[in-house]
């Protein structure tokens, strides 16, 4: 998926609210300029900005996410990071499942609260997990879950892509 068409979403949700780039900026603590980049497909969005995004115009991320071609795939490896909305289209479930794929030596954000819990679980490669500064490493079909108000973050450290399910609780 392609940052522009999330920027598409943004401004569009954005509008139908009624918010300026400031006052949607101030509910989430990120930069008018970073939000305005985002809406014009100038910016990449992280899933922790596009989580406080969510939160502050009151959706489920999913909605952020379209269905993904073979092209989109291919074009998403080129990507540091890659998202893949497993919903199945619901919006309005208590949790939200997410593919994430990480490529090699992604490891910049910053970590980040919010309510509910966090489920891990990692499909391919090795997948570094830091929760309330708690360092994990989790292999292949290894997983952890936890409180998500704690803060948190996870890298990719290695010289392979890493996949792993998300699973998040409102």
């Amino acid at each position: 998926m392609s940052s522009h068409s999330i920027g598409q979403i943004l401004k569009q949700l954005r509008k139908e609210r009624k918010l300026t780039l400031k006052s949607l900026a101030e509910l989430t603590g990120v930069s008018i300029s970073f939000l305005s980049q985002v809406e014009r497909g100038k910016s990449s969005v992280t899933l922790e900005s596009l989580k406080k995004i969510a939160d502050a115009l009151q959706v489920n991320p999913t909605i952020f996410f379209t269905d993904h071609s073979q092209t989109d795939d291919l074009n998403s490896i080129r990507q540091q990071f890659f998202y893949q909305d497993l919903s199945n289209g619901i919006l309005d479930a208590s949790y939200l499942p997410i593919l994430v794929t990480l490529q090699p030596g992604e490891n910049e954000g910053n970590a980040f609260a919010h309510s509910g819990h966090e489920f891990l679980y990692v499909i391919e490669g090795t997948l570094t997990v830091v929760v309330d500064e708690k360092k994990e490493e989790l292999g292949e079909q290894q997983s952890t879950m936890f409180d998500a108000n704690k803060t948190h973050y996870w890298y990719n450290l290695t010289n392979k892509p890493v996949r792993f399910l998300v699973v998040s609780s409102k």
